[in-house]
């Protein structure tokens, strides 16, 4: 259900001009090529300079999205000092630091260009000195097994030999490859207990230096608990065990799966001042059951307590929420793709074509597991039916509260699409065979933009006995009106009630690329449902937004960090925003510009660690 192709322009390749700056940063090969239907401003002007004017709208648009995914080889050995071009960095603006991680490389030497979620790890780190004044930028790639054995140091090289889950390989062996599981750690940034950690959906997270940004390697969370030992209830299924017992020696050994599959999507529960993280098992990705694992930490790794739950049907969990109580998940179904899977073995399509959306049912099943033992009801296994069919993309927070009588409200706040657009290898508009992006994939015709990510809020209500009475889905403001994703809260309420949300949204200013990227945040009321913006301007994309909490502070009070991407002119900026002044001229702070040459593509998600 995509946009027409009106993206389908052949590219002209010509040579880039050389970094400005070759020392001592490290060089690596630089692209070759950048379309010749646009010509960039190098004049200077710091604060953005005027958008070319091309009459090719849709030529626009395609080299927009492609620029906004441009590969960044160069990294900074030491931090260097941005320059603030707008505005002024508070003198209350707390010293810390905003890490952000998401693709670096996606296209090698030898013709190979790779999804944006199999594109190697680059963490972007912006430090704040607050006494000082100042903010002072690192980028490095984190050196995960895939990255140093696809990574020539020697001449800067390029050769990629993973498939990765999302791609395909136009160069090397394609045929037979069983690299499949290519962890980048480029989905999520952890910061807990003074360690840094790079993330991955399927994987060992690897550990950073949080001040050289050096990998310092893969962190065991020591979460293969054998299912005797965990502490949670969970049927047998001896049909599917056997199933599970097949696959195993397959997908360990022969494509070295890792048992347990960390989910990169992560919650701290602020209250208890625990680290809550999910697994599930890597061979239930092709069973119609799921196994899930999770793990409750201190903030010296302590693991305090295991809960482990199989559930019947095929579900695919990228994020998920808890509460005071609960863990929950809105189950993504899934089914397995037997074309898909042939095409896949075969080396002519990604791996996870081997699965398709599952969309047979209209309702979406919300499981409500229980955290402690002691709150052990067989409830669980039976979900709630949301009455409404929704693909859960990412959560801003889930919440509860127990009345005089017993009876319990939990509401859920959380980005979802529909199934009739959710695709996993057209994520990004991702096309190996041409390699490049396709925009369309990612907006809507007129019409469907009701597929595309949407902000909702879904109650349920349970009475003193566990049992449903009602769950009731609806848009979480009409007045926005606009597809929208990346959601975050200020991180102090995580878990308990809040009323804010922050989160990324297209203004509909780019006629082109009218839904995504997102050029929008916004500042989102859940209680009155008003809506307060700032937008970038044309041309300019942001990702995710990260709050920043004051101390001590209403829910509001803090400042907003965003990433700037101004592809027209090829840069980079570090925005700080107001939260309390969304909708004002006096919601942006402050601009600083990230070095043209060390200008990098989109980012997925960040964190903010304040000093200790």
């Amino acid at each position: 259900m995509q946009a027409p192709s009106l993206y389908n322009i052949s590219s002209t390749r010509f040579p880039l001009p050389s970094p400005p700056l070759k020392s001592p940063f490290k060089q690596c090969k630089h692209p070759g090529w950048v379309p010749a239907s646009i010509s960039f401003n190098s004049t200077g002007n710091n604060t953005g300079a005027a958008a070319p004017e091309i009459n090719n709208n849709a030529a626009t648009a395609f080299w927009d999205y492609q620029l906004l995914f441009m590969s960044q080889r160069l990294e900074t050995p030491q931090p260097i000092s941005l320059s603030l071009v707008d505005g002024s960095l508070p003198a209350d603006f707390p010293s810390g630091t905003y890490y952000l991680t998401g693709p670096g490389q996606m296209m090698d030497d030898y013709g190979s260009m790779v999804h944006p979620l199999d594109g190697h790890g680059y963490l972007r780190a912006f430090g704040f000195d607050g006494p000082r004044g100042e903010v002072r930028y690192s980028g490095k790639y984190v050196r995960t097994r895939a990255q140093l054995e696809e990574f020539d140091p020697v001449n800067g090289s390029w050769r990629f030999t993973h498939r990765g889950p999302f791609s395909v390989l136009r160069a090397g062996k394609m045929m037979g490859n069983v690299k499949v599981m290519k962890n980048v750690a480029n989905t999520c940034v952890l910061w807990w207990g003074g360690r840094l950690f790079c993330l991955w959906e399927g994987g060992l997270p690897y550990e950073i230096h949080p001040r050289t940004l050096h990998t310092i390697g893969q962190f065991d969370f020591k979460v293969d608990v054998e299912e005797e030992d965990a502490n949670g209830v969970f049927p047998v299924d001896y049909v599917w065990d056997i199933a599970a017992r097949l696959l195993k020696p397959i997908l360990y050994g022969i494509f070295k799966m890792s048992p347990k599959r960390i989910l990169s999507h992560y919650k701290v529960d602020g209250q208890r001042n625990r680290l809550l993280i999910m697994s599930c098992n890597a061979e239930d990705m092709l069973l119609p059951r799921s196994h899930f694992t999770f793990y409750e930490f201190d903030p010296n790794f302590k693991l305090l307590q295991t809960r482990e739950f199989s559930i019947p049907g095929h579900l695919m969990i990228h994020d998920w929420a808890f509460t005071n109580t609960h863990y929950i998940l809105l189950g993504n179904r899934v089914k397995l793709d037997v074309s898909g899977s042939i095409r896949a073995v075969s080396g002519f399509s990604p791996m996870i074509s081997a699965l398709s959306v599952n969309p047979k049912r209209q309702t979406c099943p919300i499981y409500l597991l229980p955290r402690f033992a002691n709150t052990e009801s067989e409830r669980w296994r039976v979900p709630v039916e949301a009455p409404k069919q929704l693909w859960l993309l990412h959560v801003a927070n889930a919440f509860e509260n127990f009345d005089d009588k017993g009876n319990l409200c939990i509401q859920i706040h959380a980005s979802t699409c529909s199934y009739q657009w959710f695709n996993f290898h057209k994520l990004f508009g991702y096309k190996w065979q041409s390699g490049s992006l396709d925009p369309s994939q990612m907006n809507a015709r007129v019409g469907e933009v009701n597929l595309l990510p949407h902000l909702v809020q879904v109650s349920i209500n349970l009475d003193a006995m566990g049992n449903c009475q009602n769950c009731i889905v609806e848009p979480l403001s009409n007045k926005l009106g606009r597809p929208s994703d990346y959601p975050a809260i200020n991180p102090k309420c995580s878990g308990t009630k809040s009323t804010y949300i922050y989160a990324a949204a297209s203004s509909g200013s780019h006629p082109a690329l009218p839904h995504f990227p997102y050029d929008t945040i916004f500042k989102l009321n859940t209680v009155n449902k008003s809506v307060h913006a700032w937008s970038a301007g044309r041309r300019r994309f942001v990702g995710e937004p990260v709050f920043v909490p004051k101390e001590p502070a209403e829910e509001d009070d803090g400042y907003i960090l965003l990433v700037e991407y101004a592809v027209s002119i090829q840069r980079c900026y570090l925005v700080i925003l107001n939260p309390k002044n969304m909708g004002e001229a006096e919601a942006f702070v402050a601009r600083f510009e990230v070095p043209k040459f060390l200008t990098f593509p989109f980012g997925f998600h960040g964190t903010w660690a304040p000093t200790q």
